[in-house]
């Protein structure tokens, strides 16, 4: 039989497809699977408050499926496939008992969109306590601190963070004198607290401040009553704790002396924004609004981080091991891409991920905090929130 003599860049050519056929078919054979839970419960319908934003109740679940998707882009380089599984408790569901009989010993990661209340009641069951739970949805300072769990890791800025970086623009703008307006709620009543904590520490003055007890009917609001509520002695801002938002927006342009609003209306600290676009966001904010078909909201945000953290873990350990995973994310090499500019890490002391945060207006990305200028011996990010030395969280890595 006569040989075939092929030029050598076929020859070449051929050698090289085997190849990426011979490593496929080994990868094939050995993916390492990381399976994750998504645990969230289906939520009441709030009345509306403005027909502006629309109630939105997959918060969450589509920011974890987009990350999964850009897991195993690189799972196909490393031999490692990621799995996400979601549980979707029924408004009149049990939580707990979703968790225990459907995640028990199968998931070592659950990603959890539950109030603070629901949080801590899962992380203090026995089949969590081997477990990383990633949370998504609070922003609790108590959750942080006191009621920390070791096994809790929790992603968006406390409010903490929040006050701190608003209390950093202003200091950088020399707006000093605050006031402060409450709402009624248990929530816009820990806020303020945050405010407070960040006014004393970044030197600011609180020269006023009150609880809004008046309607929340917009017509009579925007007439009269902002105007009375807010004759008070001079001020630089108006700070408002309102985070339902029942009657923030009213306060813009209807204050007696013309000045800015800041906190949950006006210029707020938040972790992720629709006018966000640097750093690569655009590319982010555009792929999860071809997938959702909407901007991507904070709790999005959130679960994309947690299940990118898992993945990026994974990625570097060569390993599914939740305790290696844990140490490693632990670790000062852990570093987490954000689309903020800086990496974002976990804090080994209560386990809040440090990161920037954004000051945003309703159309515009204002500035990104920390803000130039605030130095730390360590990173800057922890000058938001609460610092090792400040934490009261009793557990360690």
């Amino acid at each position: 039989m006569r040989s075939i003599n092929l030029p050598l860049w076929i020859t070449i050519k051929f050698l090289f497809i085997i190849h990426l056929l011979s490593v496929n078919f080994v990868y094939a054979e050995a993916k390492q699977t990381v399976n994750i839970a998504y645990l969230t419960q289906e939520q009441k319908v709030p009345p509306p408050l403005s027909n502006l934003d629309a109630f939105i109740k997959d918060k969450g679940v589509l920011g974890s499926a987009l990350a999964i998707d850009d897991n195993n882009t690189t799972g196909q380089f490393t031999g490692q496939q990621f799995v996400l599984k979601k549980f979707i408790v029924p408004l009149d569901g049990n939580v707990v008992d979703t968790f225990n009989k459907d995640i028990g010993d199968q998931y070592s990661y659950v990603v959890v969109n539950l109030p603070a209340d629901a949080l801590n009641k899962i992380a203090d069951l026995p089949a969590a306590k081997q477990k990383l739970l990633f949370d998504v949805a609070t922003i609790d300072d108590a959750l942080r601190n006191e009621q920390c769990r070791n096994n809790v890791r929790h992603i968006l800025p406390n409010r903490a963070m929040r006050a701190d970086a608003l209390a950093q623009y202003m200091m950088k703008k020399r707006w000093n004198k605050w006031f402060l307006v409450i709402g009624a709620t248990e929530e816009d009543r820990l806020f303020a607290d945050a405010l407070r904590r960040a006014a004393k520490r970044f030197g600011m003055k609180i020269v006023e401040e009150k609880t809004w007890e008046h309607t929340y009917d917009a017509r009579r609001t925007a007439q009269s009553d902002v105007a009375v509520f807010t004759q008070v002695d001079d001020y630089d801002v108006l700070v408002v704790a309102d985070e339902q938002g029942q009657f923030g927006e009213y306060l813009e342009y209807r204050t007696w002396n013309a000045r800015p609003v800041i906190g949950t209306q006006g210029l707020v600290a938040t972790a992720w924004h629709r006018t966000h676009e640097q750093w690569g966001a655009v590319q982010i904010q555009n792929r999860f609004k071809d997938q959702a078909g909407r901007w991507m909201e904070e709790q999005d945000y959130a679960a994309y981080l947690a299940v990118r953290a898992i993945g990026e873990a994974a990625t570097r350990t060569k390993s599914n091991d939740v305790n290696r995973l844990n140490e490693y994310m632990l670790s000062d090499a852990f570093a987490l891409q954000g689309y903020k500019g800086n990496p974002l890490s976990f804090r080994s002391w209560d386990g809040q991920l440090r990161q920037p945060v954004l000051l945003a207006a309703p159309r515009s990305l204002v500035a990104v905090a920390p803000i130039e200028g605030f130095l730390h011996p360590k990173t800057e990010l922890d000058t938001l929130g609460f610092d090792q030395p400040e934490s009261t969280c009793k557990w360690s890595k």
